[in-house]
């Protein structure tokens, strides 16, 4: 499996300061045409925002298959974009600049084409972006001493400070904050961090849990129990939970219409109170704080 994500994460490229995938590498790991690919986004355009997905320039497409590597984990040639070079040489144009998608973007993705194969991609997948992220942050002095030596040293130190800027967001250390509309990915981040903290159980109590928050679940620790009250009209299926237990148990999935506020709670002793379902994080301003434990025993009496 480790082995799975690290041929995954060499396929992950810098764009726009934005980590992503192309196109044509999701469809294979999906197991479906480029062209289906994204027919099927198309047909559901409202589900990918520009914070999702977006088509690549002439002048980025140029970039990158100009690039022998992007990262020093990162054995890939120019082979990866050896047919759009074929293409170009041959003098035909190429038919469609290809289109590139974020983490959610991806995420989205396992939902439109509703395969099985597409949501055990995209779980591997997600998991290669959190590798990603761990590595830059643990790598940080590498990559500022390799950026040194390259022509780009303004550019890229610019870039690898920025990114940790952002990621200095992520800390759990805060006890409230406030996310603004647009900010989905650090929104995510945020609460990839939380769910990190767990050792034993995460509650999660949110009325609108669907596919794409089990697949930020993903993420916990091996061995840490989950447990999920949410509506009965959620658009969450028994048979998305069983096939989330069959590879990272256990998950347990209860109904309730008692709570209006989403929280989250983790090993019992932490207690975040958040201001929009985790599906929707980023899309609209929202705001995160750390309760009282106090709280804990009431509310999971009462849910």
């Amino acid at each position: 499996m480790e082995n799975e994500i690290s041929v995954i994460q060499n396929k992950i490229v810098a764009v726009r300061g934005q980590q992503v995938m192309i196109d044509r590498d999701i469809a294979e790991l999906y197991g479906v045409e480029t062209k289906r690919l994204n027919e099927q986004v198309k047909r559901n355009i409202e589900r990918f925002p520009k914070e999702f997905c977006f088509q690549l320039s002439v002048v980025e497409l140029q970039d990158l298959m100009s690039q022998t590597t992007a990262l020093p984990f990162d054995n890939r040639s120019r082979s990866q974009f050896a047919t759009l070079n074929i293409e170009k040489k041959r003098g035909s144009n190429i038919k469609y600049m290809p289109y590139v998608f974020t983490e959610q973007g991806v995420a989205m993705l396992s939902a439109v084409l509703k395969s099985e194969t597409a949501v055990k991609a995209s779980v591997q997948i997600m998991k290669a972006f959190v590798a990603m992220r761990k590595f830059l942050l643990a790598n940080a002095q590498v990559f500022n001493r390799l950026d040194s030596l390259e022509m780009r040293q303004v550019e890229s130190d610019k870039k690898i400070n920025e990114l940790f800027c952002r990621m200095d967001k992520y800390s759990i250390d805060n006890t409230q904050g406030i996310f603004f509309q647009g900010q989905i990915f650090d929104a995510y981040a945020k609460f990839e961090n939380f769910i990190a903290q767990a050792k034993k159980e995460i509650v999660l109590i949110d009325g609108y849990v669907d596919l794409s928050v089990l697949e930020r679940l993903v993420t916990k620790k091996e061995g840490v129990t989950v447990k999920i009250y949410t509506s009965s009209k959620a658009k969450l299926k028994e048979q998305d939970v069983k096939k989330f237990n069959e590879q990272y148990p256990q998950l347990d999935l209860k109904y309730t219409e008692k709570m209006h506020d989403r929280f989250m709670i983790i090993d019992g002793k932490i207690l975040y109170h958040i201001g929009a379902s985790l599906k929707d994080l980023g899309k609209k301003c929202f705001a995160f704080e750390l309760l009282d434990s106090k709280f804990i025993a009431d509310i999971l009496e009462k849910v």
